[in-house]
Parts: structure tokens; sequence; C-alpha cells
């Protein structure tokens, strides 16, 4: 499982010209799911997640948790992140989980968060879609397990 989590001052996601999720000050986080992923794996990351001091204190350190400068999360399902470009140019998906497995965990992802964080929304599992973001920094990290 992959997290490319992004600092974000805003980001929202459109579907077909309408917006289906918005946030302002926190993460967006893009979220790839492999055959081997769990629950388990889902909740570690997501501890991780919540957990991520990245915001800036009084002194300007990166000190401070989602939570702390009550952030927002943003989850967006992306298979492209498991691409295989090791041979040729065209990308291969294998290793990106079923869209029935993986729209599973990306649903116990979105509830587990809603749980731990104040405001999350969402992008749309499978369809096309068309993500903004004003970076904050530019602060991207990935996670994964």
């Amino acid at each position: 499982m992959k997290f490319v989590v992004q600092r974000v001052k805003q980001a929202q996601v459109d579907v077909e010209g309408k917006t289906v999720g918005k946030i302002d000050n926190g993460f967006l986080v893009l979220i790839g799911i492999t055959h081997t992923d769990t629950k388990e794996i889902a909740d570690y990351l997501i501890k991780k997640l919540v957990n991520l001091r990245v915001f800036e204190d009084d002194n300007g350190k990166m000190n401070l948790a989602l939570n702390d400068v009550k952030g927002e999360l943003l989850l967006v399902s992306q298979f492209t992140l498991y691409a295989d470009c090791s041979s040729g140019n065209r990308p291969s998906f294998t290793d990106a989980a079923k869209p029935d497995v993986a729209n599973e965990l990306y649903e116990y992802i979105i509830n587990e968060c809603k749980k731990k964080i104040n405001k999350v929304e969402t992008g749309i599992f499978g369809a096309e879609m068309k993500v903004s973001l004003i970076n904050d920094g530019p602060v991207t990290i990935i996670l994964e397990k």
C-alpha cells in the first residue's frame, strides 16, 4: 500500500465538472493498493498519516500533526501508483489490486480516517477525476508498507 501525502492549503476533486471533494488546510492523499494489502497494513499507514508531524509550530519547525492544526483530509484512490515501467514505455498495472479488493480497502481507509479526523473528503473510486491542489511548502511524503 502506498500513500502519497501532500500538505496542501487547498485541494479538490472534480468528476464530470462537479466538485465531489474539497478541503482547505490539510493533506491530499493519493492511495495505491496492491494485491497483498490488508486492513492491518491500512491501519499502520493511517496511524502514520494522522500522526505525521509536518505542520509548522510557533517556531517554524515541522512539529505538528493533522489534528494539532485542525487539518482536513482529501483521500483519492489512484491505482497508477502501482505502475510498472521497467519494460518498455507503456506502464503495466498488474501490481495494482483488482477493483473490488481495492475499493473495499479504500472504503475501509475512509471510514477509519473519519474516526480520527474531523473532516474527510474523497474522490470517487474508479471515476475519471480532475484533482487540483495548492501544495504547501511544497511538502510531499510517501508512506508505504
